[in-house]
Order: structure tokens, then sequence, then C-alpha cells
């Protein structure tokens, strides 16, 4: 295995300010029950607004504007993404692709909040989940979650290349019995093969993989932390 030191992986995001007219543009702020108003407010509160990355602590291009999962699922916000005119779909053998929870995740109590320090791990390409996790865990960074995943790349569409995605460990199903499903969930390009169909090549992903399983292309989302300041209730 790889060094596992984090280096950025994608270009800066865009402030704050610039990610809540991305968001208001897609209607999520409807979506979760927000109005444009209330999402601006969050975003210049959180003092990066202007780039100044103030309100906490963390840099211009270093913070994540993102909705909790509870407000708007994945399975809303999938269909928003776009790549070549594409939009991105959940696969059809995840149909339960919302009730893939925060696991050894804890998110801020709030509807909206800000993650920072996020990088693709392309480091740790070809590491399965299992080999992943705690590693990111000894270098206290926070794995993904699959709802944040979807924001970074509806903010960065250049978070997803070919041969340079990434899964979301931080989301886990579990099951009826108390056990954890080994499905993961992850974020890549389709081929446009099998069930995806040929019109779907290209497009963004939501899929999932096995918890055992390596993956080349595959590297893991991972972020230094998330906070709150000025969210609306």
């Amino acid at each position: 295995m790889t060094d596992t030191s984090s280096t950025p992986t994608v270009a800066p995001l865009p402030s704050l300010a610039a990610q809540a007219e991305r968001l208001i543009e897609l209607g999520v702020h409807e979506l979760a029950g927000l109005t444009a108003e209330e999402l601006r407010a969050f975003a210049e509160g959180s003092g990066s607004g202007s780039g100044s990355g103030e309100g906490d602590g963390e840099s211009h291009g270093d913070a994540l504007l993102a909705v909790h999962p509870d407000r708007v699922p994945a399975s809303l916000l999938a269909p928003l993404l776009r790549r070549d005119g594409k939009p991105g779909f959940v696969v059809v053998d995840m149909p339960d692709v919302d009730e893939f929870a925060p696991r050894a995740v804890e998110l801020p109590d709030a509807p909206l909040y800000v993650v920072t320090g996020i990088d693709r791990g392309d480091r740790m390409a070809n590491w399965s989940p299992d080999e992943a996790l705690p590693a990111l865990t000894k270098e206290d960074r926070t794995p993904l979650i699959l709802t944040e995943g979807i924001h970074w790349v509806l903010q960065q569409p250049a978070a997803l290349e070919r041969n340079r995605c990434f899964m979301t460990i931080g989301s886990r199903l579990r099951k009826a019995n108390g056990a954890l499903d080994a499905r993961t969930p992850a974020i890549w390009i389709s081929n446009g093969t099998g069930r995806d169909g040929r019109e779907r090549r290209d497009a963004p992903k939501i899929g999932w993989c096995w918890w055992g399983n390596r993956h080349t292309w595959l590297g893991f989302g991972s972020a230094t932390g998330r906070s709150v300041q000025g969210a609306p209730s």
C-alpha cells in the first residue's frame, strides 16, 4: 500500500456564496424546505462568502456547503448531477439508496452545514473499504457520506474523472437483523453497459461496491471535519 498522507486531488471549491447560488439554481433549497434567503444567509454567516474563510477557520476553496440528508436524500440529488449534458442516476439494483445512513460519522444537527478539507482519496485506489476506513481514522479524517459526495460533484464536476472516482464509505445500511449490509455507496461514471443503458454512457452514476473488494479506479472521499454556523432551524 502507498503512503496515506492527504494531498488535494482536484481544483479548489467555489466560495460558499457561489455554492449557495448553485444550489438555489438547482432548486435544492426548495427540496430542503428552505428559502433562497436562508441558504444565502447561511453561506454568508459561515464566513466564506467573500472567500475569506473567517467563519470556520478554513481557507477559500476548502469548504463545501452541504444539506443534511434528512432534508434532501441521495435519490433526489443524484438526478441533478450532470456530465456531458447527461443527468446522474442511481443504479437500478440500489432502490434502497436513501436507507444508507451515516455510520461512525457524526453530522451536525442542522439542515445546512459545512464540510472542510475534502479529498478524493486517489492515494487509496485499489484499497478495500475495510482497509481504508482505519487508515482514514488514524489520520483524523472522516469518510464522506453519499450526499456529501454528491454535493461535492454538484459544485465541482471535475471531482469526478474517468479512472479517478470515489467511494463514500461514511454511509452504510444496517439490515433488519442488525448486521451491516456488505454494500458501500460510490460515485463514478457510467460506461453505458448492462442495465445502465447505452444512453447513459458518461453520465454520473451512484452505485455500490462490496465492503471487502478493491477497485483500481476508486479512491475514498474524506474530509477533515464538519461544522455549523448560523444555520436556519
